[in-house]
């Protein structure tokens, strides 16, 4: 019986013609869970500690050894891993890969090709992938900064330029975290960093990096997650189009947001920010909160939030900050408006960009 060997790509190669294959990550259930590929299915060729064993194996007794230990384990789920690949209903083909491009990957392949699939394997692994994105985010991109205090609804604009056709990348989205201290309050749980860089990647690699991609500005953590350097840098060094809403405005917007939220998750977040807010101020926002006075806690918040916005705005250049008036109007209004100052100021064009790989 003759059977094809499974087709070797790169990972840019991957990333540029993955179209709608699956792909199969066959790391244990552990390297999945702290980080994989988008979309990615998890068919392990060896659990967590299966794969501890076979690497002491390997360090201690060589190659050969961890081979032979490595058959041991998995000679007896061949038929269990073909199983799940039945079970998931997929088409003749499929990406796979491992760690590095190695013998997990290899073995799976021959595994399901011989089960009549057509495989793809991805040369470097995950690792290779990994390389890939990082080079990719380092651009350069054409970014907008959407700036603007606590409660000026920057991320509420960014969802309406993306509904009027522009590029838009939400962090706190991806970050499942609105940013800070009360961030996490009625969030699902965040990622870790490095699933949240190739959650990231994912978004970023379907825009168009000739035009402009507005990106909301943020510090470089994200409640436990941090923005990566290829993209903070160039947050840093692009222009921003600041939101300026007056403060009654914002507090009213912040008191219909968080409100109806856990008084006891919003008490336990204003005590984080105790050393920076005072002990003052802090004891008189838990106390306003638990009196159910909402605007007079988010007023005396606002004293520790705007002077920490002001302080990170003054370090960016005077010259690429840019102010755009928002007192009334629409969330919609509001978004024609920093487009139209974007435009006009010359910060809004398209170009080719070239994007350099490694």
């Amino acid at each position: 019986m003759s059977m094809q060997h499974a087709e070797n790509i790169s990972a840019e190669q991957f990333f540029r013609h993955r179209m709608q294959i699956p792909i199969i990550d066959v790391r244990s259930p552990g390297e999945f869970c702290h980080a994989h590929l988008p979309g990615a299915k998890n068919i392990a060729l060896f659990d967590d500690k299966e794969r501890t064993l076979v690497g002491t194996t390997y360090k201690k007794k060589g190659r050969e050894a961890a081979i032979w230990q490595g058959l041991e384990l998995a000679g007896p789920k061949l038929s269990n891993y073909i199983q799940q690949v039945q079970d998931m209903n997929l088409e003749n083909e499929m990406y796979i890969h491992c760690w590095r491009g190695g013998m997990r990957s290899e073995a799976m392949a021959w595994l399901f090709q011989f089960s009549g699939f057509r495989c793809r394997l991805i040369q470097g692994g995950y690792k290779a992938c990994r390389q890939f994105m990082k080079t990719f985010l380092k651009g350069p991109f054409h970014l907008i900064i959407l700036g603007g205090m606590t409660g000026s609804g920057k991320t509420e604009i960014l969802h309406a330029l993306k509904e009027l056709g522009e590029q838009v990348i939400d962090l706190e989205s991806l970050a499942h975290h609105k940013g800070s201290a009360f961030g996490g309050i009625g969030q699902t749980s965040q990622p870790t960093t490095e699933q949240f860089e190739n959650n990231l990647f994912d978004e970023w690699f379907k825009l168009d990096p000739g035009k402009p991609i507005w990106i909301e500005d943020e510090s470089k953590s994200i409640g436990s997650v941090t923005i990566p350097d290829e993209v903070f840098l160039q947050m840093r060094s692009n222009p921003v189009v600041e939101i300026q809403m007056n403060r009654r405005m914002r507090i009213n917007r912040l008191v219909d947001g968080y409100a109806n939220l856990d008084p006891e998750k919003l008490q336990a977040s204003v005590l984080r920010i105790q050393k920076r807010l005072g002990y003052q101020n802090t004891r008189e926002s838990i106390e306003a909160i638990k009196n159910g006075n909402y605007e007079k806690a988010i007023d005396l918040i606002l004293n520790y939030y705007d002077k920490w916005y002001h302080m990170g705005l003054n370090r960016r250049p005077a010259h690429s900050r840019h102010s755009v008036p928002a007192q009334n109007g629409t969330i919609k209004q509001h978004a024609l408006q920093v487009l139209d100052t974007a435009r006009h100021l010359g910060i809004y064009h398209h170009k080719k960009m070239e994007i350099h790989h490694s």
